[in-house]
């Protein structure tokens, strides 16, 4: 859980915070963070246009603005994301996850599908389906 200062408090320079002054927020009232540490090379930043690359970069700064809440009620074609089957996914699944994890699919350029899964606030990015390949749409 990302740790927060409680309201009217600010960190003066140099100074220590206290275990009391840190408020733990629950996932869904975080802001989404983005992680590119098991992106499929098939499926990576390197197959995409400069114009794909910068509908990334917004994407993610659009959908960190939002809490995880304020994302769920989105559309999927909107800043919402879909769940995407395991067993339609056409590409290498990364070894470390567990048959339980739910892939979701988040439209980073037009409707083109930037694929992973979610532990807490974290959202990992698997895929960048700019091709629509990676399963069947």
């Amino acid at each position: 859980m990302k740790k927060h200062l409680k309201a009217n408090q600010r960190q003066e320079k140099g100074k220590r915070i206290s275990p009391r002054e840190i408020v733990d927020l629950p996932p869904e009232q975080e802001s989404p963070l983005f992680s590119l540490r098991y992106m499929n090379k098939d499926y990576s930043l390197s197959q995409c246009t400069k114009d794909e690359k910068a509908a990334f970069a917004d994407t993610l700064y659009k959908l960190n603005q939002l809490t995880w809440s304020e994302i769920n009620a989105c559309p999927r074609h909107g800043l919402g994301y879909e769940k995407i089957a395991r067993s339609s996914i056409r590409a290498a699944i990364p070894s470390h996850l567990k048959d339980d994890v739910n892939f979701i699919a988040f439209r980073f350029c037009g409707k083109a599908p930037m694929v992973g899964y979610r532990d807490g606030a974290v959202f990992y990015v698997i895929w960048l389906d700019r091709g629509f390949t990676l399963y069947p749409h």
